[in-house]
């Protein structure tokens, strides 16, 4: 068995080099290898409009958060991380905290559970209980902005105004419908640069045509987790080639999209902050005495708890929840699809979508299509609505009573 400070392979990662435009914010991520050589490459945020002042203290800490969020991954693989940014006590707690957090999930659900991804001897790390799993020692400096003075003030927001973390699956849709009745809604996707962003296809053309208020920033954290990846030794090579419904390592990933959301939500004064998310995500789970929330922290009650008292720390005022929380998965799209047979129709639920005559279909193959597929079928709705063929249908219909969901 192989001990869990082997996973301690690289030097240091940096987070610096912070630029804030007024419609777009980036940083270098510098890496650090052993042997003395370094590889760098920049996480980058852009908007449509303005959203920030370099001038101003709030926006560059703000930046400043934004550019940690994809290096909260990364602490059990580094001797040292370093933040190089403006941040004030709150900050430097939250991504603490959040980092150990992110830590032992990705040993226990990584590495100590079945991951198609490693290498040996690394696919047979030694679990152990710690006093703190993050290797990395966390520092901080201000480099670049020791000139602004960062004052906590309180600000209003509007209750009836509803930021909504939009995808293209069938919970930002029925949480979009819902606060349609009943507030003002403001559906933000964040176009990542890889594929995750075919989904959100569909569902983001349609809103434009129905909802003013709809916004579409634009990250490239998919290159930046690949890039990662791609230096690490106990990925395998072909780990792109790969057919799998995880990711190789990151688990810290609902927070990269959602940071990306907030200099709308903070410019527009608004006063919730919504993830579709349902009841089942909201897991506690112990592995030989090592207790964790089965990879889907980011997706829990806990997570938007944690962001909501983060949120109060800065004097923001805004509440982060889920509208859907007490809904099982069936119970969400059957409400979705009775209810707001429209929005349904734009859904794309999938791990593989791909694009036929400029609309995003689904493969059919993966298991969100099984899942999306069976449960149609099960409240005698027709999935070709949103894009399934009579073949695939017959197909995930056959593959789900042979494999497990």
């Amino acid at each position: 068995m192989t001990a869990i400070r082997s996973l301690v392979v690289f030097s240091k990662l940096s987070i610096h080099k912070i630029l804030v435009e007024p419609k777009r914010v980036k940083a270098s991520y510098t890496l650090l290898k052993k042997d003395g050589s370094t590889v760098s490459n920049e996480l980058i945020y852009s908007y449509d409009k303005v959203y920030f002042d370099r001038k101003n203290a709030e926006d560059v800490n703000l930046a400043s958060i934004m550019m940690a969020q994809v290096a909260l991954n990364y602490g059990l693989f580094f001797e040292t991380m370093e933040f190089d940014g403006l941040y004030d006590e709150a900050d430097k707690s939250f991504l603490r905290d959040m980092m150990e957090n992110t830590s032992r999930e990705i040993l226990v659900n990584k590495f100590l559970g079945k991951n198609e991804f490693l290498k040996p001897p690394f696919d047979s790390i030694k679990a152990k209980k710690m006093e703190r799993y993050t290797a990395a020692k966390i520092e901080f400096q201000n480099t670049d902005f020791p000139h602004l003075k960062l004052d906590r003030k309180s600000t209003d927001t509007d209750k009836n105004k509803y930021g909504i973390l939009s995808s293209g699956g069938k919970d930002s849709l029925l949480t979009y419908g819902i606060i349609k009745e009943i507030g003002e809604p403001h559906p933000i996707f964040i176009n990542e640069s890889g594929r995750h962003w075919f989904t959100a296809i569909n569902s983001h053309k349609y809103y434009k045509e129905i909802e003013p208020n709809t916004a579409k920033p634009w990250s490239n954290c998919d290159r930046i987790f690949n890039w990662m990846v791609k230096q690490m030794p106990f990925i395998k090579e072909n780990f792109q080639n790969i057919r799998a419904d995880i990711y190789p390592i990151r688990l810290w990933t609902v927070a990269v999209f959602l940071f990306g959301t907030l200099p709308i939500i903070r410019k527009r004064n608004i006063g919730n902050v919504l993830i579709g998310n349902e009841y089942d995500t909201t897991l506690k789970s112990n592995h030989e005495g090592i207790s964790n929330y089965n990879a889907l922290y980011d997706q829990s009650k806990y997570f938007d708890n944690a962001l909501t008292r983060y949120y109060k720390k800065k004097g923001w005022n805004m509440y982060q929840y889920s509208l859907l929380r007490s809904l099982s998965e069936l119970l969400i799209l059957k409400v979705l699809v009775k209810r707001y047979p429209e929005l349904q129709a734009q859904q794309v639920s999938c791990h593989a979508a791909h694009e036929e005559n400029g609309k995003m279909l689904p493969c059919g193959n993966c298991e969100k299509c099984r899942r999306i597929v069976g449960m149609l079928k099960a409240l005698n709705e027709d999935p070709k609505r949103c894009g399934y063929s009579d073949i695939q249908i017959e197909k995930a219909l056959k593959a789900l009573s042979e494999r497990s969901v």
